[in-house]
């Protein structure tokens, strides 16, 4: 009966400890390291896929040409979509830093329109250049372009779904240090992917019609 005793007491003098450990805070700085070394990683990811573009972005395979295909003015509509985007988003910062919840959300759908603006418009110069004949399959510059264009894309399309969700969750639990923390991660997320942008439209773009 005695040997009962003391394992429930110091089954008990360790709860509180478990406890503690399992509400341990967030360690300063712990998710902006992590989310940096992300970002490095994903910069590895379009250097790469420039880098294929640079090499395979002249072989035409008697196809046609950047400069018979794109359309600068369609492009440069979305890159001012994307651009918009990226300063709402900042806007919407601005809104947080004064714990204005129902500011920040303002500007994070506004955000999320842009960014929707953005793919409705990518989705269709796809469509447009396969309805040509312009297939990823035709030459190695189609498959290069739209390779690192569409993986572009794509990392819009979760940026879009992550900014719903920590909409949502801004929405429920207000401006707490998570969902700011989170903010802040997502923040450098679009601002990576405007940048990114940027190379796309002068080194794809501009240069293939040039």
């Amino acid at each position: 009966m005695s040997e009962i005793r003391i394992q429930a007491g110091a089954a008990g003098a360790l709860a509180p400890r478990d406890y503690h450990l399992a509400h341990e805070p967030h360690p300063e700085n712990g998710t902006a390291l992590g989310f940096w070394l992300y970002l490095m990683s994903d910069c590895l990811i379009f250097a790469a896929l420039f880098a294929t573009y640079g090499v395979l972005g002249r072989n035409y395979a008697a196809g046609p040409t950047g400069a018979q295909l794109f359309d600068l003015t369609l492009v440069a509509i979305n890159t001012a979509f994307l651009l918009l985007s990226s300063i709402t988003f900042g806007f919407a910062m601005l809104r947080k830093q004064k714990k204005d919840v129902n500011g920040t959300l303002l500007w994070l759908a506004v955000t999320g329109f842009f960014g929707l603006c953005f793919l409705a418009l990518e989705l269709y110069e796809f469509y447009h250049l396969i309805h040509q004949g312009a297939t990823p399959q035709r030459s190695a510059f189609l498959s290069a372009f739209f390779t690192l264009v569409g993986t572009h894309g794509l990392h819009v399309t979760f940026g879009l779904i992550w900014l719903v969700v920590l909409m949502m969750q801004i929405k429920k639990h207000g401006l707490i240090p998570e969902n700011t923390r989170r903010l802040m991660c997502l923040s450098m997320f679009w601002h990576f992917l405007d940048v990114v942008w940027i190379g796309v439209f002068t080194f794809v773009y501009l240069m293939g019609v040039l």
